[in-house]
């Protein structure tokens, strides 16, 4: 969750207090509660810390300036171990001033640490797991003299997930990273090197990055980089270089960057489309790089993930089904592992994240590892660690996406795993290749289409201005209009923080019908009058007997369903789509409805109260 910014460039200038500056703004979005820097020169260490939003530390670091360095470390911190205080704010400095930590991640074992440094005379300033960290290192450091060494020392005695940064007051040309698990990425720079939860840290400085792995530690000086595992072994990082620059995490002329990417879809639909298909127009995936032999023998897929990225997996499940007739399961991540799932070398387990960093599907791909599956990770993030960590990665290719609440990369997800349902029907022999090639053409037809939507807001955002003061919506929808529904539900919750429930609309008459009163805004989803006449007409009485009872209906349904209309208060109309590609289309009604009316009650659309971009804790 928290924002790492670490950076050393030539002695003593302006420069490192910059960086840390642009680095925690461009961090804003993985959600904070405080944030600090500490810079390090020729006198040791100067530090401020804040509670609050970043525009409280510019005020005490204009009221304190802090003097030129030649390296920083900062921090946004998303509070876990004690309140968002100034005090619990990062850094942390031990107890003598010799080092300053920041650290992302959950410490487990502090409370055994903290009890045996206090025994040991150790007096603490706050109520933070960090802190712990920070007064080993100093111990370490000051037994060892070298800063590396120290911080393998103390990171092989501490438990759970995370990432540490430090500095020591009589090396400013130092800084020194740990990982485990919490992510950690390196930047290269001319005469300067960086450090970064993600590479949108320093991505306005250079697009050359490293990957480091798991249970290692970087040292980083201005002009070079050394890596190592936790037993002081050296390792070789891979580079890679990032493809988006700087530019595209700013508004663009949006309000709210949840604005700017509802507005980007399209683009990343088409980016993820992109190069799918051979001149001969066979399906290829370039970054599988998994056995086609193992595909074909795969029995069961289970997708794993959290939250959005969830309901992807509850869209991919219908298609892959149909087009490949392999079973396939939806499981929450965090709840995977501990409920002893069966897993074996015949099942492949299909991991969505859009950071590549979320720690429970970080945690179940592990154990679905062990137990001998194959995981294919669906990510957003070059160098995530699910990426590294699954024997295959599918990128969705969405670019940036800082709004906390996701948009595009729902749909990015949703569209790369219809890649993959169809290259498995390829693969499988399930489809003939001229139906793949048919679906894959519709699929290039999307973009177009959600475009559609987008250009038709203004009556949506105009309906939630009208809106604004309601306190509870339901979502109802069948089929691929269910996980559709859930999502709507979900953007609610997350931006305009009402009461709202998705539901599969035949439920509605084995319980929730009972929430239907007067006037109770109610979303319907409506499938296709076209192919699934069945599930079109029982919907369309699902809208009557709400509508009956008092409701409010607003429906979102094909251009030219006209049956529709008679039923329903409000209807958002999306183009016609062969039903399995829908979501792509019903979904944008239903975000562009969530971002207005949080608008409209005045509240923070990309950094919602309590959430955070990238969950990075159990």
């Amino acid at each position: 969750m928290c924002g790492i910014i670490g950076y050393v460039g030539q002695a003593d200038s302006e420069r490192p207090l910059e960086v840390a500056r642009e680095a925690l703004a461009r961090l804003q979005y993985r959600g904070y509660d405080s944030a600090g820097v500490v810079v390090a020169n020729s006198r040791g260490l100067h530090h401020v810390k804040k509670a609050g939003k970043l525009s409280v530390l510019e005020e005490a670091l204009a009221a304190t300036p802090l003097p030129p360095a030649t390296a920083v470390i900062g921090h946004t911190r998303w509070a876990t171990h004690g309140g968002p205080t100034d005090r619990n704010a990062h850094p942390h400095l031990s107890a003598d001033g010799s080092v300053a930590v920041v650290h992302n991640g959950i410490l487990e074992n502090h409370q055994a640490l903290r009890e045996e440094l206090a025994s040991a005379g150790v007096e603490f300033l706050s109520e933070t797991d960090t802190e712990v960290a920070a007064h080993l290192l100093a111990r370490a450091y000051d037994g060892l003299g070298d800063l590396p060494e120290a911080m393998r020392a103390v990171a092989r005695r501490l438990e759970g997930a995370f990432t540490l940064l430090a500095v020591a007051a009589d090396n400013p040309h130092l800084v020194v990273g740990a990982r485990r698990t919490s992510p950690l990425v390196v930047g290269l720079g001319e005469g300067e090197n960086f450090l970064g939860s993600d590479v949108a840290a320093f991505v306005a400085r250079t697009n050359r990055a490293l990957e480091l792995g798991e249970d290692q530690v970087v040292a980083i000086t201005a002009t070079g980089v050394m890596v190592t595992d936790f037993d002081g072994q050296a390792v070789e990082p891979r580079e890679f270089t990032v493809d988006w620059d700087a530019s595209a995490a700013v508004k663009g002329g949006f309000a709210t960057f949840m604005e700017k990417e509802i507005h980007d879809q399209p683009q990343a639909v088409r980016d993820t489309l992109l190069g799918r298909m051979t001149p001969s127009g066979r399906m290829r995936l370039d970054e599988l790089r998994v056995e086609e032999s193992l595909l074909r023998s795969v029995d069961k897929i289970v997708v794993i993930a959290c939250g959005t990225a969830a309901y992807a997996g509850h869209v991919a499940k219908y298609a892959i089904e149909h087009w490949c007739r392999i079973p396939v399961e939806v499981e929450l991540a965090h709840e995977f592992r501990y409920r002893d799932p069966v897993v074996n070398a015949k099942m492949l387990v299909v991991a969505i994240s859009q950071s590549g960093e979320t720690m429970d599907t970080i945690m179940a791909i592990r154990h679905a590892r062990e137990q001998g599956a194959k995981v294919l990770a669906v990510v957003n993030t070059m160098g995530s660690t699910i990426a590294r960590e699954s024997d295959a990665a599918l990128y969705t290719h969405a670019g940036p996406e800082v709004a906390v609440a996701s948009t595009k990369a729902f749909l990015a997800q949703i569209t790369a795993t219809y890649l993959l349902g169809l290259y498995l029907a390829q693969l499988r022999g399930t489809m003939f290749p001229d139906e793949v090639r048919s679906i894959l053409r519709e699929l290039e037809q999307m973009p177009a289409k959600v475009q559609r939507v987008i250009d038709g807001e203004a009556a949506i955002k105009a309906l939630a201005v009208q809106m604004k003061d309601t306190s509870s919506v339901l979502f109802l929808g069948r089929h691929v209009g269910y996980p559709v529904a859930m999502e709507g539900a979900l953007k609610l919750k997350e931006l305009a923080y009402i009461h709202a429930e998705g539901f599969a609309a035949g439920e509605l008459k084995h319980g929730p019908i009972a929430l239907i009163d007067q006037g109770q805004a109610v979303f319907v989803v409506v499938p296709s009058p076209k192919g699934r006449d069945v599930l079109h007409d029982k919907v369309l009485s699902n809208i009557q007997e709400v509508r009956a009872r008092g409701a409010r209906t607003l429906v979102v349904a094909e251009e030219g369903d006209d049956a529709v209309a008679q039923h329903a208060d409000t209807v958002f109309w999306v183009p016609q789509t062969p039903t399995l590609l829908a979501p792509l289309v019903a979904v944008v009604p239903l975000q562009i409805f969530a971002c207005a009316l949080a608008t409209a009650k005045g509240l923070d659309v990309d950094q919602p109260r309590n959430l955070a971009k990238s969950v990075t804790v159990e």
